[in-house]
C-alpha cells in the first residue's frame, strides 16, 4: 500500500470541449438529464437506505464510491472523473474505485498528465479494477494503473499495449516496473499481472495458491476489502459500521456525448448524416430526412473532433458523397459512382490515427454506401420523379415542334413541354419543323417529320 500525503482537494473547472454549434443541444439535454438523472445519481440498488425499513444507513466515511469507466478516456470522462473525485474528497469517503473497461485514451497530453496527477495526489485512496471478465485496459488507460493505490485485474480481462510512454519520466515512475517495456506492445491477463506484481492482494491473506489470490483480485466484493479501513461482516457485527459501496455513472448528457465520441458511432453518424442530407436534396420532401441527417452530421462532427481523425480521410468521405450525388442526378451509376466508392473505402480505412474500427463497422459502412449509390438512390429518384401511372403512350402519334435541330438528337416541344428526342430512321429535322412522335424509349421520344415519315401502326389499314 502506498503512503499518501493528505492534500486539500482541488476544484478543476469543467472546460468546454464541444463545438459552439452544440450549445443549444447541450442546454436541452442538460435540462432533461437534471430532471431524470441528476449528476452523481446512482442505481437504485446502491442508493442510501431509508430509515425504518430495516436497511443500513449509508455513512460517508464508510463509503467506497465505484465509478464506472467504459470506452475511451475522452474529455467527457475526464471532467466526470475529476468532478467525482473532488466530490468524494469533500465528503470524506473511504476511497474511490474506477471500474475499468477502456480501450485507450484520446485526451490531450495536458489533460492526461493532469488526470494522472490528480489520481496520484488524491487525499483519499484510489483503486482501479479492470473487470468484470472480458474487460480491458489498453493504451493510455492502462498506463494510469501505475498511479493507483490498488490495482486489480479480473480473470478474462487484459491490460497492456500502452504504446509510447505518455507521462513524464521525471514525475512518474514506470507504470508496470520492469514489465513496462514489454507491455508497450503486448497485453497480459490476470495471472501474468499477479505474477508480475502489478495487481494487489491482501497482505494479511493466507492464500498460498494462485487460484485463491486470483479470486481476491477478480471478485469485486473481495477486492474492495483491500481498502484501508474497509469493514466487512467478518470485521464487525455492527451493521451500521459496515463499509457500503456506491456505484456512480455518467449522467445522461455525459453518456450521450461520450457515446457519439466512440470511433464506430462517430463514423456511422457522420456518413449516415451526409447520406440523408443528399437523400433530402433529391427527394424534395418535407424535411424529415434532412432534419435527421443534420442532427446525425452534427453529432458525427462532434465525435470526429474529439477523436484523432485524419482531416484528409474526412475530406475523402465528403468527396465520395459528392461524387455519388453527381451520378444520382443523372439517374445512372457511372464513372463518378465508381470514383466515389474508391474514395469512400480509402476514407473509411484511414479515418483514425492510432485506432482501428472493427471490420463489422467498416463492412456496414462500405456495403451500405454501395447499396446507397448503386441501388437505393437511383431507384428512389426513378420512383419519385417518373410518372408511370399517368403513362406516355398518348403521345405516340402526337405532333409538335422541333425546338432545336434534331440530327439525330435534339429537343422537341410537345404541348409546350420540352422532351429529348431522336429522329426516326435518322431523318434530320431543323428547328421549327413540325414533328410527329412515333415511339418512346424510356424518357426519349422517337420522332419523324410530319409528312414523308412512316405512319403509326394504329393508322394503318
Amino acid at each position: 500500500m502506498k503512503k499518501r500525503t493528505q492534500t486539500p482537494a482541488r476544484i478543476v473547472p469543467c472546460r468546454p470541449g464541444a463545438a459552439l454549434a452544440l450549445g443549444v443541444l447541450l442546454a436541452i439535454f442538460g435540462g432533461l438529464s437534471a430532471l431524470i438523472v441528476p449528476p452523481g445519481a446512482t442505481p437504485a440498488a446502491a442508493t442510501d437506505a431509508g430509515e425504518g425499513d430495516g436497511s443500513v444507513e449509508l455513512i460517508e466515511d464508510n463509503q467506497v464510491r465505484i465509478i464506472e469507466v467504459s470506452g475511451l478516456l475522452d474529455a467527457v470522462v475526464y471532467d466526470f472523473l475529476v468532478r467525482e473525485l473532488n466530490s468524494a474528497e469533500r465528503d470524506g469517503v473511504l476511497g474511490v474505485l474506477l471500474q475499468y473497461d477502456s480501450a485507450g485514451s484520446v485526451l490531450s497530453s495536458e489533460d492526461f498528465n493532469d488526470l494522472a496527477t490528480r489520481l496520484r495526489d488524491s487525499s483519499i485512496q484510489v483503486g482501479i479494477w479492470v473487470g468484470p471478465s472480458g474487460s480491458s485496459a489498453l493504451g493510455g488507460s492502462a498506463e494510469l494503473l501505475g498511479v493507483a493505490d490498488l490495482v486489480g485485474v479480473a480473470v478474462g480481462s487484459r491490460i497492456g499495449e500502452t504504446g509510447p510512454v505518455r507521462l513524464p519520466e521525471a514525475e512518474f515512475p514506470p507504470a508496470f516496473g520492469e514489465a513496462t517495456t514489454r507491455l508497450q506492445t503486448t497485453s497480459i491477463g490476470a495471472v501474468d499481472a499477479l505474477e508480475l506484481g502489478i495487481t494487489d492482494t491482501d497482505p494479511t491473506s493466507t492464500c498460498v495458491e494462485i487460484e485463491c489470490s486470483l479470486e481476491e483480485v477478480s471478485v469485486l466484493r473481495e477486492f474492495l476489502t483491500q481498502f484501508d479501513g474497509y469493514r466487512s461482516p467478518a470485521d464487525t457485527s455492527d451493521t451500521s459500521q459496515l463499509t457500503q459501496p456506491r456505484f456512480v455513472q455518467l449522467p445522461i448528457t455525459g453518456q450521450l456525448f461520450h457515446t457519439v465520441s466512440s470511433p464506430e458511432v462517430a463514423y456511422l453518424l457522420f456518413v449516415g448524416g451526409l447520406a440523408l442530407l443528399i437523400f433530402e436534396l433529391f427527394t424534395a420532401g418535407v424535411g424529415v430526412a434532412g432534419s435527421i441527417g443534420a442532427f446525425c452530421t452534427i453529432f458525427g462532427c462532434y465525435g470526429l473532433a474529439a477523436l484523432p481523425a485524419r482531416p484528409v480521410a474526412i475530406g475523402l468521405l465528403v468527396l465520395a458523397l459528392v461524387a455519388f450525388a453527381v451520378d444520382i442526378q443523372t439517374n445512372m451509376p457511372r464513372l463518378y459512382t465508381a470514383v466515389g466508392m474508391v474514395l469512400f473505402v480509402l476514407g473509411t480505412w484511414f479515418l483514425y490515427d492510432g485506432f482501428d474500427m472493427s471490420w463489422v463497422t467498416m463492412g456496414v459502412g462500405v456495403v451500405g454506401a454501395a447499396l446507397y449509390a448503386y441501388t437505393g438512390m437511383p431507384s428512389m429518384v426513378r420512383t419519385r420523379f417518373s410518372s408511370p401511372t399517368i403513362g406516355r403512350s398518348w403521345m405516340i402519334g402526337s405532333t409538335g415542334e422541333a425546338a432545336t435541330d434534331v440530327a439525330p438528337e435534339g429537343t422537341v416541344l410537345i404541348d409546350g413541354a420540352p422532351w429529348r428526342a431522336l429522329t426516326n430512321r435518322a431523318t434530320p429535322l431543323k428547328a421549327g419543323d413540325t414533328v410527329r412522335v412515333v415511339g418512346i424509349t424510356r424518357m426519349v421520344l422517337d420522332v419523324e417529320p410530319e409528312s414523308g415519315g412512316a405512319k403509326d401502326y394504329r393508322q394503318r389499314g
